[in-house]
Formats: C-alpha cells, sequence, structure tokens
C-alpha cells in the first residue's frame, strides 16, 4: 500500500498531522475514525474526553494492527501520534479484573 498526502482519495490524518512522504505497508488497511477501530468502550471515551476526533496518519495505519496482534514497525517524525498507536492497544490488554501485576 503506499498514500501521499498529496492523493486526493485518502484522507491522512488530522491537520498538520499529513506524511511528507509516502507511506509504505504490507497492511491494507486504512482506519479513518478511531470508532471503527475495535477500541474498547472505556477508551474510546477517553480518546475523545480529550478531544482527539480523528486518528493521525500513523494511528490510521498502525493502531489496528497493534490490536489485532500483529508485529509492527513504524516510523514517524516527533508528534505525529505514535506513543498514542502503541499505547492504545498494551492498555486495552489489561485485564482489570486482574488485581496482580
Amino acid at each position: 500500500m503506499s498514500a501521499s498526502h498529496d492523493s486526493p482519495s485518502r484522507d491522512n490524518g488530522s491537520d498538520g498531522m499529513e506524511p511528507e512522504v509516502i507511506i509504505e505497508s504490507n497492511w491494507n488497511e486504512i482506519v479513518d475514525s478511531f470508532d471503527d477501530m475495535n477500541i474498547l468502550e472505556f477508551l474510546l471515551c477517553g480518546i475523545h474526553a480529550y478531544g482527539f476526533e480523528k486518528p493521525s496518519a500513523i494511528q490510521q495505519r498502525a493502531v489496528l494492527p497493534c490490536i489485532e496482534g500483529y508485529d509492527v514497525i513504524t516510523q514517524a517524525q516527533s508528534g505525529t501520534g505514535k506513543m498514542a498507536t502503541f499505547a492504545l492497544p498494551i492498555v486495552q490488554q489489561i485485564e482489570l479484573a486482574l488485581k496482580a501485576t
């Protein structure tokens, strides 16, 4: 899959977070909404409560494969949402009923 921020057919994330280069991947799915990422409801509420409305380009491409358990390697500039890209799937895996580390 390749997408460019110049492509009229693909939205590449929030304003100011468009990739500056072509994004290459062997993952074909791009998810345009946090609501469509299989994120647990309580995490989704937190995302929206913090004012995040739309995933960045890196989040559109990497959150879902992380949630689904695929190995993921990403590269993106600072401030593009990489930390949340990995933190959401990690937090989602925490068993809240388990009272142990």
